[in-house]
């Protein structure tokens, strides 16, 4: 049986997947399916970047908005809502690009890592959430060193679920790969890691006139807390100390420099594990051809 096609976009942090999935959108019959753990949270906008009505050009976009920043959205959860979209873009005549650098979310959705079936304990997690990143990393590696080798020791989120799962079934369960229902192309962008610093620091600076520091304000208006705001990355996680008070503008303009630059190479280094991305820079008209070939092929 033949399978349907895909198409999937990765890269590190502000390397041009936003702008890529577009145009092969509209040059192919496309809609994109965000694979962001924070655009699918309505009112976290200019801090994730999530991409704006005009910028989408009439391009549809899926999985945007579909959560309440005060409530969870789960990697299960955006597989089941992806695999539900492509398969309604699928049946239109359409091509699905998966476009995101939430590379655990796709890993998720084409079978490369399992979700092990254990429910969020929420009194555990509430007592988790209490405790700093080097706190947590210390607690996993006492129930599961294993998996205390191979997970980001500055993520929260990671390794309180990591922690939940390991305290549920003794440990995380190695990762079951499971072959994809979809024929995939996995286009990955690549940038120059020495000046891109410079890149992500404009970026920022960009933001914060765009009123990245207000839209924090109007999220805790709402009622998202400062310690959820902790949780949603490092544009909500820094905006949130520089507006309690911990630390000035400058300080925290530079502090989210640098980490945004460390995040970056640490997306790179989970991609480059993946041997079937094709790589090409932004801009690159050899990504068109690559598109085509791939479309083409029986």
């Amino acid at each position: 049986m033949t399978k349907s096609k895909i198409i999937v976009i990765v890269g590190p942090t502000a390397s041009g997947k936003t702008g890529l999935a577009i145009e092969l959108a509209k040059k192919f019959d496309g809609e994109v399916i965000s694979a962001d753990s924070r655009q699918v949270y309505r009112g976290l906008d200019i801090g994730s970047a999530k991409v704006t009505p005009k910028e989408t050009d009439g391009v549809p976009h899926h999985l945007l908005d579909v959560a309440d920043p005060k409530e969870v959205y789960t990697a299960a959860d955006f597989k089941r809502d992806a695999l539900l979209a492509i398969d309604d873009i699928i049946a239109r005549g359409k091509l699905p690009i998966i476009c995101g650098g939430t590379f655990f979310y796709i890993d998720a959705l084409l079978g490369k890592t399992s979700l092990p079936d254990v429910e969020p304990d929420e009194e555990l997690r509430a007592e988790l959430e209490e405790k700093s990143a080097a706190e947590l990393f210390e607690i996993l590696e006492k129930l599961d060193p294993a998996r205390a080798q191979s997970i980001e020791k500055e993520n929260p989120r990671r390794l309180i679920r990591a922690i939940e799962i390991a305290r549920s079934l003794g440990r995380v369960p190695e990762t079951e790969v499971k072959e994809c229902p979809y024929a995939i192309l996995t286009i990955g962008l690549m940038v120059d890691m020495e000046t891109h610093g410079e890149v992500l620091k404009t970026r920022i600076l960009e933001r914060l006139d765009a009123g990245m520091a207000e839209e924090v304000r109007r999220l805790l208006k709402k009622g998202v807390t400062h310690e959820r705001l902790e949780k949603f990355g490092l544009e909500y996680r820094y905006l949130s100390r520089y507006l309690r008070g911990l630390m000035p503008l400058n300080e925290m303009i530079e502090e989210l420099t640098i980490k945004s630059r460390q995040f970056s190479k640490r997306q790179m280094s989970w991609l480059r594990r993946d041997r079937e991305i094709r790589w090409f820079h932004r801009g690159d008209n050899k990504i068109t051809v690559e598109v085509s070939a791939f479309l083409e092929r029986k």
